[in-house]
């Protein structure tokens, strides 16, 4: 858990389903799992998950409208980060290219553009499921 923010209970409570998920999960999954909870309410999902994304613990996927927990610690320090998503096993991979983060950077200042955040998504096949 991340020390420097105070998590009320429904943020606790998501944040733990999706600690505990094997792979990414939507917001009506989250508050099926989370019914005996207390949960009762899409927006109480939507008001955690939002907290959680701002405060960096959680990520969005927005090629397949889902969430992950932050893989680690590494990704804050990262304007930019990369998931690889396995259409076949639905594991999610986390990570962060410094070449990539700098080719963006580049092209942000060459077209003068701001960027607020960056998420680059790859959706394919992991290596588990290419060798089974």
């Amino acid at each position: 858990m991340n020390a420097h923010h105070d998590l009320t209970k429904n943020q606790e409570l998501v944040f733990g389903t999706l600690s505990a998920a094997d792979g990414p999960l939507s917001a009506y999954t989250i508050l099926d799992r989370l019914r005996d909870r207390g949960f009762r309410a899409p927006l109480q999902v939507y008001r955690a998950l939002d907290k959680l994304t701002d405060y960096g613990l959680v990520h969005r996927l927005e090629s397949i409208n889902s969430f992950v927990a932050c893989a680690g610690p590494h990704c804050h320090g990262h304007g930019s980060l990369a998931f690889a998503i396995c259409e076949k096993c639905g594991q999610v991979e986390e990570f962060s290219d410094e070449t990539v983060e700098q080719r963006l950077g580049v092209w942000s200042r060459e077209h003068g553009f701001k960027p607020t955040k960056t998420a680059i998504e790859i959706r394919g096949t992991c290596a588990a499921c290419l060798a089974a």
